[in-house]
């Protein structure tokens, strides 16, 4: 199947009830299930690309996190952290899963966080997992960055001047065409009723990193180092060679606790891989098909 289907599930929160919209890639029949989940202020559809490739061996899952894309808002902001996302994954897998086979991960940034608590849990449905650039070091600086960037009400006059901004805040993600750019942009702009161009998700989402005290930071490092202590399932580390999120040093830290994984390190990016890239791409199909 070369086009994904357009779903959702339904889920709950501690303030009722939320649409979690997903795309479902490959045959509908197949068992082997792969579950991507993106960064912060990303969507489903970054995974186009790496879902197209795997739907051959997998029927590939890719949600919009709640309060991004196509998915609903949450009513309390104050939601918009790991345990709620956990929650929601799991009544996704139990959706696309029969619950024995389990479930490959791809997590990148955020969706590896998603996916380190995961794993972690006992009887956790995750089999194999991919860690796209993240690891369980944080760093209350740039948590109070993403909290001040995704907590603007950015509008533009056109999608030209959207996909610039787009463009410039997503250097790190390395080279890319222009055609891949477009993709980039498209994918999280949103034209409004007035004609303006707006960013996909709900501002809400910043209000968990303006809450983060540096206290609070390093009781939830000391959790994410625990849960990640405890996961056992083959685990591949992927690091962009400039990542300002995940240090070497951390990601040679991780390789030696924990999954052990092995740690593949992206030439010429930083935070993050987008895996659009043929070579990004196989690296990702020789872990989850080895």
């Amino acid at each position: 199947m070369s086009e994904p289907k357009l779903k959702s599930v339904l889920c709950s929160s501690p303030a009722g009830l939320h649409r979690m919209a997903y795309k479902e890639w490959g045959d509908p029949a197949n068992t082997n299930v792969l579950v991507c989940v993106h960064g912060v202020t990303r969507v489903a559809d970054d995974f186009d690309a790496l879902a197209r490739a795997m739907s051959d061996r997998y029927r590939v899952v890719c949600p919009d996190v709640v309060g991004r894309g196509r998915s609903d808002r949450l009513r309390d902001p104050a939601l918009y952290v790991i345990p709620q996302y956990v929650a929601d994954m799991v009544t996704l897998i139990a959706r696309v899963t029969a619950g024995d086979e389990g479930v490959a991960w791809f997590g990148t940034s955020m969706g590896g966080l998603i996916g380190i608590a995961l794993a972690s849990l006992p009887d956790s449905p995750v089999r194999r997992m991919v860690l796209n650039d993240i690891g369980p070091v944080l760093d209350p600086v740039a948590l109070a960055r993403i909290g001040d960037y995704i907590g603007q009400a950015i509008r533009f006059a056109t999608f030209a001047e959207g996909a610039a901004y787009v463009r410039m805040v997503s250097t790190p993600f390395g080279p890319h065409s222009d055609a891949q750019w477009d993709k980039l942009a498209r994918d999280v702009l949103v034209q409004q009723p007035d004609g303006q161009w707006a960013l996909h998700y709900d501002l809400g989402l910043a209000q968990p990193f303006k809450a983060m005290t540096p206290a609070k930071v390093a009781q939830d490092e000391a959790r994410l180092w625990a849960a990640y202590d405890a996961i056992r399932c083959p685990t591949l580390l992927v690091r962009g060679e400039h990542s300002n999120l995940l240090s070497r040093a951390t990601a040679e830290e991780m390789t030696r606790r924990g999954p052990k994984p092995a740690l593949r390190e992206i030439a010429g990016v930083g935070h993050a891989p987008t895996f659009l890239q043929p070579e990004q791409i196989a690296i990702a199909r020789e872990f989850l098909t080895g």
